[in-house]
């Protein structure tokens, strides 16, 4: 079954240093950022998921997090939907 894409992701960007560890770890951004634009939000608790779900009614920001071995990627969609980050949370 093929997901569907739940919101507009705007331009997409990246850290460095996210970009730096997917190229060490060879971990695939777009299959991330697929995750996230279709609602598999990674790695959050449950509050942080609701919040992901009321903003896609609500136009909030949206936030995933994406476990790596000891390292985390999150990747951020801004409340306007004009742009999609992809980061480390040392990056924040």
């Amino acid at each position: 079954m093929t997901k569907h894409c739940l919101f507009a992701l705007g331009q997409v960007v990246s850290t460095p240093n996210a970009l730096e560890l997917a190229k060490r770890k060879h971990i695939d951004l777009l299959a991330l950022i697929h995750r996230h634009q279709t609602g598999d939000w990674g790695d959050l608790c449950e509050e942080d998921r609701v919040s992901n779900e009321n903003a896609l009614v609500t136009d909030s920001r949206i936030l995933s997090s994406y476990q790596m071995d000891q390292d985390k990627i999150w990747i951020i969609t801004e409340a306007d939907r004009s742009v999609t980050t992809i980061l480390l949370p040392s990056d924040y």
